[in-house]
């Protein structure tokens, strides 16, 4: 029979065990760090009915879109987890608890063009609050929070959280009589650091703006100093604008919020050339900046909405929301060696048999088990050099030997694969072995 070759669709992500093994430790960081905050975890199909899926899409989006015919059906692949998340609570209105704060992790798929870092299928890691009618600013403030300990926790460098306010460009932008063109110029500002400011002013040249508007609209995105200086230079301003003005309250009582958090303040800034070029967001918006690898771009984006289910429901729907792009940020952590793989294992110790009495082998396997320690037994029938060979393969820093003197002396030998260095250990000893041993 003629074999067929085994090959991967360009554009979807397939690792290795011992890379799986370090991208799932992120997704677990993810979820764990979303659920001590209160979110539900949901759960959407990945199939919908292509009409409801583009209620709101159209343009580039509606053009890579997987779009398949079953039966009668016209159905569509999520192309992200927002307009599901849409539709399900515009479903579910008079069911659920408001604010309600969701989190959900899943892939999600679009027709691009694959390139490096870019994907056809990837994970999202997306949480957001949606309130009925109104939602406080406090939820503002909860997001840089929850970004700030999910990149602690994944201890990959040092970051910043960058925080603007659209209703201060949109404000400051009527103010300087540009209130139809505000949604083109905010998609040309938050390319600024893409393209650079001298191909930014060409654009906003193009676009219609005469010089004295081009360079106030580029000094005012250059207010610096610290939080308190820029909301200060913000006020002094004296804009009568009512957007602008709104905009100045949110921001500085999201920052006064975060403060009270007690967030690193080297960890967040006001950053007024954050734009987030899409038309969604009303409010707040983050991006969030590896500082020693700034060319990566955001990690970690998002902000502030009227309404999330406009096109499903006459309801006022507010909400706030953050997204991690997972499968790219790992590409990113891995190409520029930000995190290892290759010491990555599925256990954090793998027993290694050389008698026959497995009653003591699952007696200490099931005591590692008891103490948190994710346990591994090799059962090949060969001898020492070639199960130690299995053990460097797997990657595993800890091996426990049991042999003959270790089941008569109901002891274990520890050896750390790493270092070369080992540890007779009796019972009272294996009991603080992840304490006293496992480093």
């Amino acid at each position: 029979m003629e074999k067929m070759e085994p090959r991967t669709l360009p554009g979807f992500m397939e690792l290795y065990p011992h890379e799986q093994i370090e991208f799932d430790r992120i997704k677990n960081t993810i979820i764990e760090t979303y659920k001590k905050y209160g979110f539900y975890p949901l759960d959407t199909p990945i199939i919908e009915y292509s009409d409801v899926l583009l209620a709101k899409a159209g343009g580039e989006t509606e053009k890579q879109i997987y779009r398949f015919m079953k039966g009668e059906n016209d159905l569509s692949l999520r192309f992200d987890l927002t307009v599901p998340l849409s539709k399900y609570v515009a479903k579910r209105h008079n069911e659920l608890v408001f604010p309600f704060k969701r989190f959900q992790i899943g892939k999600v798929f679009r027709g691009e063009r694959p390139q490096k870092g870019r994907y056809r299928e990837f994970y999202q890691c997306d949480i957001d609050v949606i309130g009925d009618e109104e939602l406080s600013i406090r939820y503002d403030a909860e997001m840089p929070s929850i970004i700030y300990d999910i990149f602690t926790k994944l201890n990959i460098g040092d970051f910043v959280i960058r925080i603007n306010n659209r209703k201060l460009l949109s404000g400051y932008f009527n103010s300087l009589g540009l209130k139809d063109k505000i949604t083109d110029i905010l998609r040309i500002i938050d390319k600024i650091e893409k393209i650079g400011e001298e191909e930014v002013k060409k654009e906003l040249a193009e676009l219609g703006l005469n010089e004295d508007q081009i360079r106030r609209s580029l000094n005012f995105i250059k207010i610096e100093g610290t939080n308190q200086e820029i909301i200060e230079a913000l006020k002094q301003m004296n804009i009568e604008d009512e957007t602008f003005q709104k905009g100045i309250e949110e921001i500085e009582s999201v920052i006064n919020d975060l403060r009270a958090r007690r967030i690193t303040t080297e960890n967040y800034e006001i950053d007024l050339t954050i734009a987030r070029g899409l038309d969604y967001y009303t409010g707040t918006v983050y991006e969030t900046i590896l500082k020693d690898y700034p060319n990566l771009g955001s990690v970690c984006s998002g902000g502030r909405y009227d309404n999330l289910a406009e096109y499903y429901t006459d309801k006022k729907l507010p909400g706030v929301g953050i997204s991690i792009g997972l499968t790219r940020l790992f590409y990113l952590l891995t190409e520029y060696n930000i995190i290892e793989t290759d010491k990555s294992s599925p256990s954090d110790i793998l027993i290694i048999p050389m008698c026959e009495d497995y009653e003591y082998i699952y007696e200490i396997k099931d005591l590692l088990l008891n103490l948190g320690i994710t346990t591994n037994i090799c059962y090949l029938d060969k001898g020492m050099k070639q199960k130690m060979k299995y053990a460097n393969k797997l990657r595993t820093k800890y091996v426990v030997i049991i042999g003959e003197d270790e089941v008569n002396n109901n002891t274990i030998v520890l050896k750390n694969m790493y270092e070369g260095i080992q540890f007779t250990l009796n019972r009272e000893e294996i009991m603080n072995i992840k304490e006293t041993y496992l480093f």
